[in-house]
């Protein structure tokens, strides 16, 4: 890799803190080495204190194009020329592109997203009923794409409802706002149910957004989480039938759609997959 990087023309990278969980370097340093493209992806931990003077260094140091992490989302968007319309609805910014000097963000997330859950459940996917548990900024995401794509029915959960009430004046007045305790009781109601909290993952592992004991016949529980593969809430969804989802799809579909805007090829996400489930074999 050192003589890859060395042969480098474009550098790319992820920004976060903290970073060195990041299996991003390893699914786009793949890639471009696969496309034979001769550009390189470095993941750069960035304190909150110091984000305004990392940006103005990504400008400076040329950087083709970036990734954004945890806990940087919102708060990079002040620091940007520019905004896509899908990022300003969501209220964050994970993907950033370099355009003449520019620095334009992008969120990929949703479009990550909806790619995944189609290669599930196909077109009928107009015609379901979807319930979103969460309320935060993976759910913004997640509700902005499938609002634009069009489904039957849209619907959010959440402990504090105002943040869902807060969705649904930026996103669509119509979608429904459910109580935990009402969503829980008319699950039967969804066919797609889908966990964006961070119930599952460590040290909530033992946990579950959601009871899922009234579920639809053939309904379908996804959850972002993809470390563990299969949450506890999925194992209780495949308990009681329903078909399941992980994050893993998420993952690799907001990376293929960054991949693309920095480079215009889609990717081998077949290959992103596998570089991603050998990552997670080796923790």
């Amino acid at each position: 890799m050192g003589d890859y990087l060395l042969k480098a023309e474009k550098l790319f990278g992820v920004i976060g803190h903290p970073i060195g969980h990041s299996m991003s370097p390893a699914i786009h340093n793949d890639q471009f080495q696969h496309q034979g493209l001769p550009y390189f992806y470095h993941a750069f931990d960035v304190d909150s204190l110091d984000l305004k003077h990392a940006i103005e260094g990504m400008k400076r140091l040329g950087v083709s194009g970036f990734n954004v992490t945890v806990p940087h989302k919102v708060e990079v968007m002040q620091y940007l020329d520019d905004i896509e319309d899908d990022a300003q609805t969501i209220g964050a910014v994970n993907t950033v592109v370099s355009q003449d000097g520019r620095l334009i963000g992008y969120n990929t997330d949703g479009k990550g997203y909806l790619t995944s859950l189609l290669q599930t459940v196909g077109e009928k996917l107009h015609d379901n009923r979807v319930l979103v548990i969460g309320a935060g900024g993976a759910a913004r995401a997640v509700i902005t794409a499938l609002n634009n794509y069009g489904v039957k029915q849209l619907a959010v959960t959440n402990r504090t409802p105002s943040k869902a009430e807060t969705i649904k004046d930026r996103v669509n007045p119509t979608m429904r706002i459910m109580e935990m305790n009402e969503a829980k009781d008319k699950l039967d109601q969804f066919d797609v149910i889908i966990n964006t909290t961070s119930v599952g993952m460590p040290p909530q592992q033992d946990n579950v957004p959601l009871e899922v004991t009234a579920l639809k016949d053939n309904a379908l529980l996804s959850d972002l989480i993809y470390n563990p593969l299969e949450t506890k809430w999925l194992q209780q969804g495949k308990s009681y039938g329903a078909q399941t989802l992980n994050g893993i799809g998420m993952f690799v579909g907001q990376g293929a759609v960054a991949f693309e805007l920095w480079t215009g090829i889609w990717p081998d996400t077949e290959r992103m997959t596998e570089v991603v489930l050998d990552q997670l074999r080796r923790k």
